[in-house]
Protein backbone atom coordinates (compact mmCIF):
# COMPACT_ATOMS: atom_id res chain seq x y z
CA UNK A 1 0.00 0.00 0.00
CA UNK A 2 2.90 2.39 0.74
CA UNK A 3 3.94 2.49 -2.91
CA UNK A 4 0.48 2.82 -4.45
CA UNK A 5 0.12 6.63 -4.57
CA UNK A 6 3.58 7.10 -6.12
CA UNK A 7 3.29 4.34 -8.70
CA UNK A 8 4.53 5.64 -12.09
CA UNK A 9 6.38 8.54 -10.41
CA UNK A 10 10.15 8.27 -11.02
CA UNK A 11 12.73 8.03 -8.29
CA UNK A 12 13.54 11.76 -8.26
CA UNK A 13 9.88 12.69 -7.94
CA UNK A 14 9.30 10.29 -5.06
CA UNK A 15 12.20 11.83 -3.18
CA UNK A 16 10.98 15.38 -3.83
CA UNK A 17 7.52 14.53 -2.52
CA UNK A 18 8.90 12.81 0.57
CA UNK A 19 11.39 15.58 1.35
CA UNK A 20 8.77 18.31 0.92
CA UNK A 21 6.48 16.64 3.46
CA UNK A 22 9.17 15.74 6.02
CA UNK A 23 9.13 12.05 5.16
CA UNK A 24 12.67 11.49 3.86
CA UNK A 25 14.08 8.96 4.39
CA UNK A 26 10.64 7.40 4.00
CA UNK A 27 9.34 6.35 7.40
CA UNK A 28 5.56 6.61 7.01
CA UNK A 29 2.68 6.90 4.59
CA UNK A 30 2.85 9.52 1.86
CA UNK A 31 0.67 12.58 2.41
CA UNK A 32 -0.68 15.49 0.40
CA UNK A 33 -0.79 17.62 3.54
CA UNK A 34 1.88 20.30 3.30
CA UNK A 35 2.93 19.31 -0.22
CA UNK A 36 3.77 22.48 -2.21
CA UNK A 37 1.54 23.05 -5.23
CA UNK A 38 4.43 23.13 -7.69
CA UNK A 39 5.66 19.69 -6.61
CA UNK A 40 2.12 18.31 -6.66
CA UNK A 41 1.70 19.54 -10.23
CA UNK A 42 5.10 18.22 -11.30
CA UNK A 43 4.53 14.79 -9.78
CA UNK A 44 0.80 14.02 -9.64
CA UNK A 45 -0.29 11.10 -7.48
CA UNK A 46 -1.43 7.87 -9.07
CA UNK A 47 -5.03 8.74 -9.90
CA UNK A 48 -6.62 5.50 -8.71
CA UNK A 49 -4.65 5.28 -5.48
CA UNK A 50 -4.59 8.86 -4.20
CA UNK A 51 -8.13 8.45 -2.86
CA UNK A 52 -7.36 5.50 -0.59
CA UNK A 53 -3.61 5.15 -0.01
CA UNK A 54 -2.42 8.42 1.54
CA UNK A 55 -1.95 8.94 5.27
CA UNK A 56 -5.08 11.07 5.44
CA UNK A 57 -7.42 8.60 3.73
CA UNK A 58 -6.06 5.06 3.97
CA UNK A 59 -8.71 2.90 5.67
CA UNK A 60 -8.42 -0.81 5.34
CA UNK A 61 -6.55 -2.45 2.49
CA UNK A 62 -7.52 -1.11 -0.96
CA UNK A 63 -7.92 -3.37 -3.97
CA UNK A 64 -4.82 -4.02 -6.04
CA UNK A 65 -3.71 -6.60 -8.59
CA UNK A 66 -0.82 -7.36 -6.23
CA UNK A 67 -3.47 -8.65 -3.81
CA UNK A 68 -6.04 -10.14 -6.20
CA UNK A 69 -3.54 -12.59 -7.68
CA UNK A 70 -2.41 -14.06 -4.35
CA UNK A 71 -6.10 -14.51 -3.52
CA UNK A 72 -6.50 -16.44 -6.77
CA UNK A 73 -3.44 -18.54 -5.89
CA UNK A 74 -5.07 -19.42 -2.58
CA UNK A 75 -8.30 -20.27 -4.41
CA UNK A 76 -6.62 -22.59 -6.89
CA UNK A 77 -4.95 -24.46 -4.03
CA UNK A 78 -8.23 -24.72 -2.13
CA UNK A 79 -10.12 -26.00 -5.18
CA UNK A 80 -7.53 -28.28 -6.76
CA UNK A 81 -4.94 -28.99 -4.09
CA UNK A 82 -1.19 -29.06 -4.54
CA UNK A 83 -1.48 -30.95 -7.84
CA UNK A 84 -3.18 -27.99 -9.56
CA UNK A 85 -2.29 -27.36 -13.19
CA UNK A 86 -1.77 -24.30 -15.35
CA UNK A 87 -5.12 -25.10 -16.97
CA UNK A 88 -6.74 -24.94 -13.52
CA UNK A 89 -5.30 -21.45 -13.04
CA UNK A 90 -6.57 -20.39 -16.46
CA UNK A 91 -10.10 -21.64 -15.80
CA UNK A 92 -10.17 -19.95 -12.41
CA UNK A 93 -9.19 -16.65 -14.00
CA UNK A 94 -11.98 -16.90 -16.56
CA UNK A 95 -14.47 -17.78 -13.83
CA UNK A 96 -13.46 -15.26 -11.18
CA UNK A 97 -11.09 -12.53 -12.42
CA UNK A 98 -12.67 -9.47 -14.08
CA UNK A 99 -10.84 -8.71 -17.33
CA UNK A 100 -10.64 -5.04 -16.37
CA UNK A 101 -8.50 -5.96 -13.37
CA UNK A 102 -5.77 -7.44 -15.55
CA UNK A 103 -2.81 -5.57 -17.01
CA UNK A 104 0.07 -6.11 -19.46
CA UNK A 105 1.02 -9.81 -19.74
CA UNK A 106 -2.04 -10.94 -17.80
CA UNK A 107 -4.43 -9.00 -20.02
CA UNK A 108 -2.85 -10.41 -23.19
CA UNK A 109 -2.98 -13.96 -21.80
CA UNK A 110 -6.60 -13.44 -20.73
CA UNK A 111 -7.50 -12.26 -24.24
CA UNK A 112 -5.65 -15.24 -25.68
CA UNK A 113 -7.71 -17.59 -23.50
CA UNK A 114 -10.92 -16.00 -24.77
CA UNK A 115 -9.65 -16.45 -28.32
CA UNK A 116 -9.08 -20.17 -27.73
CA UNK A 117 -5.31 -20.14 -27.25
CA UNK A 118 -4.24 -22.75 -24.70
CA UNK A 119 -1.43 -22.46 -22.12
CA UNK A 120 1.49 -22.06 -22.43
CA UNK A 121 0.78 -20.46 -25.80
CA UNK A 122 -1.12 -17.79 -23.90
CA UNK A 123 2.21 -16.48 -22.65
CA UNK A 124 3.84 -16.14 -26.04
CA UNK A 125 1.18 -15.27 -28.60
CA UNK A 126 1.37 -11.52 -29.23
CA UNK A 127 2.54 -10.98 -25.65
CA UNK A 128 5.41 -8.47 -25.50
CA UNK A 129 5.06 -8.20 -21.70
CA UNK A 130 6.02 -11.78 -20.89
CA UNK A 131 9.13 -10.87 -18.88
CA UNK A 132 7.46 -8.13 -16.87
CA UNK A 133 6.63 -8.37 -13.18
CA UNK A 134 3.10 -9.80 -13.32
CA UNK A 135 4.04 -13.39 -12.49
CA UNK A 136 6.32 -12.39 -9.62
CA UNK A 137 3.49 -10.60 -7.80
CA UNK A 138 1.36 -13.76 -7.90
CA UNK A 139 3.86 -16.01 -6.15
CA UNK A 140 3.80 -15.24 -2.41
CA UNK A 141 1.13 -17.76 -1.43
CA UNK A 142 3.03 -20.60 -3.08
CA UNK A 143 5.90 -19.80 -0.74
CA UNK A 144 3.76 -19.48 2.37
CA UNK A 145 2.18 -22.91 1.90
CA UNK A 146 5.64 -24.49 1.56
CA UNK A 147 7.57 -23.17 4.58
CA UNK A 148 11.22 -24.14 4.39
CA UNK A 149 10.77 -25.77 0.97
CA UNK A 150 11.82 -23.23 -1.67
CA UNK A 151 12.06 -25.84 -4.43
CA UNK A 152 8.42 -26.91 -4.13
CA UNK A 153 7.33 -23.29 -3.77
CA UNK A 154 9.16 -22.43 -6.98
CA UNK A 155 7.59 -25.37 -8.83
CA UNK A 156 4.11 -24.22 -7.79
CA UNK A 157 4.93 -20.69 -8.93
CA UNK A 158 6.21 -22.05 -12.26
CA UNK A 159 2.86 -23.74 -12.94
CA UNK A 160 1.05 -20.45 -12.38
CA UNK A 161 3.55 -18.20 -14.14
CA UNK A 162 3.72 -20.14 -17.41
CA UNK A 163 0.16 -19.06 -18.15
CA UNK A 164 1.39 -15.53 -18.84
CA UNK A 165 5.19 -15.37 -18.81
CA UNK A 166 8.41 -16.87 -20.12
CA UNK A 167 12.10 -16.90 -19.15
CA UNK A 168 12.94 -14.18 -16.61
CA UNK A 169 9.26 -13.48 -16.09
CA UNK A 170 8.85 -17.03 -14.80
CA UNK A 171 12.17 -17.00 -12.94
CA UNK A 172 11.01 -13.92 -11.04
CA UNK A 173 7.94 -15.77 -9.80
CA UNK A 174 10.08 -18.73 -8.76
CA UNK A 175 12.51 -16.39 -7.00
CA UNK A 176 9.74 -14.68 -5.03
CA UNK A 177 8.02 -17.92 -4.06
CA UNK A 178 11.28 -19.45 -2.87
CA UNK A 179 12.08 -16.37 -0.79
CA UNK A 180 8.63 -16.45 0.80
CA UNK A 181 9.05 -20.14 1.63
CA UNK A 182 12.43 -19.49 3.22
CA UNK A 183 11.31 -16.37 5.07
CA UNK A 184 9.09 -18.43 7.39
CA UNK A 185 12.05 -20.39 8.77
CA UNK A 186 15.13 -18.27 8.00
CA UNK A 187 17.01 -16.08 10.46
CA UNK A 188 18.31 -13.44 8.05
CA UNK A 189 17.52 -11.67 4.79
CA UNK A 190 20.76 -13.01 3.31
CA UNK A 191 19.54 -16.55 3.87
CA UNK A 192 16.24 -15.71 2.19
CA UNK A 193 17.86 -14.18 -0.89
CA UNK A 194 20.19 -17.17 -1.21
CA UNK A 195 17.15 -19.45 -1.16
CA UNK A 196 15.55 -17.36 -3.86
CA UNK A 197 18.63 -17.52 -6.05
CA UNK A 198 18.90 -21.29 -5.55
CA UNK A 199 15.88 -21.90 -7.80
CA UNK A 200 16.85 -19.42 -10.57
CA UNK A 201 18.95 -20.70 -13.51
CA UNK A 202 22.53 -19.64 -12.85
CA UNK A 203 23.08 -18.42 -16.39
CA UNK A 204 20.00 -16.20 -16.50
CA UNK A 205 20.01 -12.42 -16.52
CA UNK A 206 17.83 -12.46 -13.41
CA UNK A 207 20.33 -14.52 -11.45
CA UNK A 208 23.16 -12.17 -12.34
CA UNK A 209 21.10 -9.06 -11.55
CA UNK A 210 20.05 -10.33 -8.13
CA UNK A 211 23.55 -11.58 -7.28
CA UNK A 212 25.15 -8.23 -8.10
CA UNK A 213 22.43 -6.32 -6.26
CA UNK A 214 22.94 -8.43 -3.16
CA UNK A 215 26.69 -7.84 -3.29
CA UNK A 216 26.20 -4.09 -3.65
CA UNK A 217 23.76 -3.95 -0.74
CA UNK A 218 26.03 -5.95 1.53
CA UNK A 219 29.03 -3.72 0.86
CA UNK A 220 27.55 -0.20 0.71
CA UNK A 221 26.25 1.73 3.73
CA UNK A 222 24.36 4.35 1.70
CA UNK A 223 21.35 2.74 0.05
CA UNK A 224 20.98 5.63 -2.39
CA UNK A 225 24.31 4.58 -3.88
CA UNK A 226 23.03 1.04 -4.19
CA UNK A 227 20.00 2.34 -6.09
CA UNK A 228 22.32 4.41 -8.29
CA UNK A 229 24.12 1.23 -9.33
CA UNK A 230 20.87 -0.57 -10.00
CA UNK A 231 19.69 2.25 -12.24
CA UNK A 232 23.04 2.32 -14.03
CA UNK A 233 22.67 -1.39 -14.83
CA UNK A 234 18.95 -1.64 -15.46
CA UNK A 235 17.75 1.87 -16.24
CA UNK A 236 16.97 0.93 -19.85
CA UNK A 237 14.39 -1.64 -18.73
CA UNK A 238 10.72 -0.76 -18.38
CA UNK A 239 9.77 0.23 -14.85
CA UNK A 240 7.63 -2.91 -14.47
CA UNK A 241 10.19 -5.38 -15.84
CA UNK A 242 11.00 -8.34 -13.62
CA UNK A 243 14.79 -8.06 -13.61
CA UNK A 244 15.21 -4.53 -12.24
CA UNK A 245 12.47 -4.92 -9.64
CA UNK A 246 13.69 -8.30 -8.39
CA UNK A 247 17.20 -6.89 -8.05
CA UNK A 248 15.83 -3.94 -6.09
CA UNK A 249 13.86 -6.23 -3.77
CA UNK A 250 16.95 -8.32 -3.05
CA UNK A 251 19.04 -5.23 -2.40
CA UNK A 252 16.60 -3.61 0.01
CA UNK A 253 16.07 -6.86 1.91
CA UNK A 254 19.79 -7.23 2.52
CA UNK A 255 20.46 -3.56 3.19
CA UNK A 256 17.44 -3.31 5.51
CA UNK A 257 18.93 -6.00 7.78
CA UNK A 258 15.56 -7.00 9.17
CA UNK A 259 14.21 -3.47 9.64
CA UNK A 260 10.70 -3.68 8.17
CA UNK A 261 10.31 0.05 7.57
CA UNK A 262 13.73 0.47 5.96
CA UNK A 263 13.09 -2.53 3.75
CA UNK A 264 9.75 -1.44 2.29
CA UNK A 265 10.94 2.18 2.09
CA UNK A 266 13.94 1.13 0.02
CA UNK A 267 11.76 -0.80 -2.40
CA UNK A 268 9.54 2.24 -2.93
CA UNK A 269 12.39 4.76 -3.08
CA UNK A 270 13.94 2.77 -5.92
CA UNK A 271 11.32 4.31 -8.19
CA UNK A 272 10.31 1.37 -10.36
CA UNK A 273 7.18 -0.71 -9.64
CA UNK A 274 6.69 0.88 -6.25
CA UNK A 275 3.65 -1.03 -5.03
CA UNK A 276 4.77 -4.42 -6.34
CA UNK A 277 8.38 -4.19 -5.17
CA UNK A 278 7.24 -2.80 -1.83
CA UNK A 279 4.73 -5.63 -1.43
CA UNK A 280 7.23 -8.40 -2.12
CA UNK A 281 9.88 -6.84 0.12
CA UNK A 282 7.26 -6.36 2.83
CA UNK A 283 6.05 -9.93 2.49
CA UNK A 284 9.50 -11.30 3.21
CA UNK A 285 10.43 -8.72 5.85
CA UNK A 286 7.12 -9.25 7.63
CA UNK A 287 7.74 -12.98 7.86
CA UNK A 288 11.28 -12.47 9.12
CA UNK A 289 9.92 -10.15 11.81
CA UNK A 290 7.05 -12.41 12.79
CA UNK A 291 4.49 -9.90 11.54
CA UNK A 292 3.95 -6.34 10.38
CA UNK A 293 4.93 -3.66 12.94
CA UNK A 294 2.08 -1.72 14.54
CA UNK A 295 2.53 1.61 12.71
CA UNK A 296 2.01 -0.12 9.36
CA UNK A 297 -1.06 -2.13 10.28
CA UNK A 298 -4.34 -1.16 8.65
CA UNK A 299 -7.97 -1.91 9.43
CA UNK A 300 -8.37 -5.64 8.91
CA UNK A 301 -10.54 -5.55 5.79
CA UNK A 302 -9.35 -6.15 2.25
CA UNK A 303 -11.20 -4.75 -0.78
CA UNK A 304 -11.42 -6.97 -3.85
CA UNK A 305 -13.58 -7.44 -6.93
CA UNK A 306 -13.04 -11.21 -6.70
CA UNK A 307 -16.15 -13.17 -5.74
CA UNK A 308 -16.23 -13.97 -2.03
CA UNK A 309 -13.19 -11.92 -1.08
CA UNK A 310 -14.40 -8.34 -0.74
CA UNK A 311 -14.11 -7.32 2.91
CA UNK A 312 -12.26 -10.48 3.93
CA UNK A 313 -9.99 -10.18 6.96
CA UNK A 314 -6.30 -10.98 6.97
CA UNK A 315 -6.92 -13.25 9.97
CA UNK A 316 -9.25 -15.37 7.85
CA UNK A 317 -6.82 -15.45 4.95
CA UNK A 318 -3.97 -16.44 7.25
CA UNK A 319 -6.05 -19.31 8.61
CA UNK A 320 -6.95 -20.54 5.15
CA UNK A 321 -3.31 -20.34 4.08
CA UNK A 322 -2.24 -22.37 7.12
CA UNK A 323 -4.75 -25.04 6.14
CA UNK A 324 -3.09 -25.30 2.73
CA UNK A 325 0.27 -25.95 4.41
CA UNK A 326 -1.03 -29.26 5.69
CA UNK A 327 -2.63 -30.49 2.45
Amino acid sequence: VLGKPVEKIPRAGIRQIAEATGNWPIRGWFTANGLPDDIARRWPWNRRSAVNSLAENVDGIPEDDDLNYPLLALSVLERHGRAFTTDDVAKLWLDELPAGRTFTAERVAYRNLLDGVEPPGTATYRNPFREWIGALIRADVYGWVNPGDPATAAEHAWRDARLTHTANGIYGAMFAAAMCAASLVATSAEEVVRAGLSVVPAGSRLHEAVRLAAEDAAGERDFERVIDRLHDRHGALHWVHTINNAALVAATLIHGRGDFTATIAGAVAGGWDTDSAGATAGSVAGALNGGVPGPWRLRDSLASSLTGFDGVSLDELAGRTREMMAV
